[in-house]
């Protein structure tokens, strides 16, 4: 089983610096995280229009930097581009993400059975378990409430078990997914009220594969995920109204088509 190193601990050193003020990044990465988290945040929504000339001024760079950090966007699945410097935050598709969950059901059932049938080495995979019960199998006082960071010890759960299987080419598919279905799969723990279930469904999933119970496993993973689907679902548009609110946007589920914001 490959070295996974996981970041799961409930006593973690404070976040880093603010993305800005890390010298590490070059100006493209600055504007290429950036953009990203208010995406993933809701801050830029799906369908606001971009310009690369907006976004160099934005971020006092050439415009070079600006268009990079638009493509590797692109390339995440979080923008589009068009003709003469238009970008475009990726409208919201039911149908791709309904695609993107179907191909992480496969993905992680593969792995869970795989982890069950013994083919992983038990030692390590047990250490594995025992790291992720140190986070999962809590009592709700010790649950973590932040969303945001709910957010990045789900992902990593999830991220580890198929790890796990020894399949790098299966974790890069996985690792991609993840990225693409960010976005709404926020919504569920950073806006929504799932954080219960999640801890709950976690620590079955955890016992079910720790007893190498192959059945159990691949149902407590295919309804976990087909849960989260369905309520991502109704919390996409439900959160996208809300914001439209917010921003005083028409909140009106068919109302007539209105200019989109440009940044």
């Amino acid at each position: 089983m490959p070295d996974i190193k996981l970041n799961l601990s409930l006593h973690d050193s404070p976040p880093s610096a603010p993305i800005a003020a890390d010298a590490a990044l070059t100006r493209a990465d600055r504007v290429y995280y950036t953009l990203r988290n208010e995406i993933f945040d809701m801050h830029l929504l799906p369908g606001d229009r971009l310009t690369e000339g907006a976004i160099a001024e934005r971020f006092a760079v050439s415009r070079t930097p600006a268009r990079e950090a638009l493509q590797r966007l692109q390339s995440d699945g979080l923008m589009q581009g068009y003709v003469r410097g238009g970008w475009e935050v990726v409208p919201i598709d039911n149908k791709r993400f309904d695609d993107l969950y179907e191909m992480r059901q496969m993905i992680e059932t593969f792995a869970v059975r795989k982890l069950c049938s013994g083919e992983a080495p038990q030692a390590e995979l047990h250490l594995l378990l025992d790291a992720l019960d140190r986070t999962w199998k809590v009592g709700r006082a010790q649950r973590i409430a932040d969303g945001h960071r709910l957010v990045e010890l789900d992902e990593a759960l999830h991220h580890a078990l198929v790890a796990a299987a020894g399949n790098d080419e299966l974790t890069a598919t996985m690792q991609r997914v993840t990225d693409r279905i960010r976005v709404v799969r926020r919504l569920d723990l950073v806006h929504g009220d799932g954080i219960a279930e999640t801890y709950d469904e976690h620590a079955a999933i955890l016992d079910a594969v720790r007893r190498g119970d192959s059945a159990l496993s691949v149902e407590l993973v295919s309804r976990h995920i087909g849960g989260s689907q369905a309520s991502v679902n109704g919390l996409t548009l439900q959160r996208l109204r809300a914001v439209r609110t917010d921003t005083g946007r028409d909140a009106v589920a068919h109302a007539p088509a209105r200019p989109r914001r440009t940044t």
